[in-house]
């Protein structure tokens, strides 16, 4: 076993025991501790704080969940053994991500190779469909995509609409973004990749969503100016982000 398997395998307990610690429930605690996750995974999640975040999305065994706009796969590897052999998850690559890179697909038919409950799903952003009957869905750093111009003006509300229609009633919404300044207008999601916390809550209510959750410490970074790119080397990885938990209602 090489020598940062084994870096990643000790970072991983630490922030387990930091979990157990902290009242992180046990599916949650156990699924960052997955040997399945990669290494580049693993060294992340000190700053990324999954344990805390799938906590307050309140992920339980057996239920079904979506990771909306995957990515490389980071939280599906998380929520496949947190909901566990009953549970399943939908990991949802829009297929205009995987046409602008096609690294996006690769990545989705990874994770869907090591895990037997996860499905993917590769549809269009105008018309995503996402499965009915979901407990949660969680989109991390990516609901200011939705305001790119490279896509319709309507796709957040498309999009929220569909999120609200697949969800179970009482079943909830979570979404994590990088924070702009604020007031900022919606230009800043092309050209700095951020979005306005307010405007966030202001289209989702508007779906029918009820706010239950403003979390703006838990990745929060005082430091960040919010007025750079967040990829400009001296914030990538350390952006300023909220996290904001809707529920639909019963």
């Amino acid at each position: 076993m090489g020598r940062g398997l084994w870096v990643s395998i000790l970072a991983a307990g630490a922030v387990a025991g930091a979990a157990m610690a902290a009242g992180v429930p046990a599916n949650i605690t156990a699924a960052l501790g997955d040997l399945k996750r990669p290494p580049a995974d693993s060294s992340r999640d000190l700053a990324r704080k999954p344990a805390e975040l799938l906590a307050l999305a309140e992920v339980k065994p057996g239920q079904k969940v979506c990771d909306f706009m995957m990515g490389g796969g980071y939280f599906t590897r998380i929520l496949s053994p947190a909901v566990g052999p009953k549970g399943h998850v939908y990991a949802y690559q829009a297929a205009e991500f995987v046409g602008f890179r096609a690294q996006y697909g690769t990545d989705q038919d990874k994770v869907v190779a090591d895990y037997a409950n996860v499905t993917p799903l590769r549809a269009s952003l105008g018309s995503p469909g996402l499965p009915d009957g979901l407990d949660l869905v969680l989109t991390v750093q990516n609901y200011h995509d939705l305001h790119l111009k490279a896509f319709r003006p309507d796709t957040a509300e498309v999009i929220n609409q569909d999120v609200f229609k697949a969800l179970k009633p009482g079943g909830l919404y979570v979404i994590v973004d990088h924070a702009a300044a604020p007031g900022a207008p919606l230009s800043v999601a092309d050209s700095l990749h951020r979005i306005d916390e307010a405007t966030v809550k202001k289209e989702v209510e508007a779906a029918g969503f009820k706010l239950v959750t403003e979390d703006d410490k838990l990745l929060a970074n005082p430091a960040d100016p919010h007025d750079k790119l967040v990829f400009d080397a001296s914030i990538r990885g350390k952006t300023d982000q909220f996290v904001l938990k809707f529920r639909k209602p019963k």
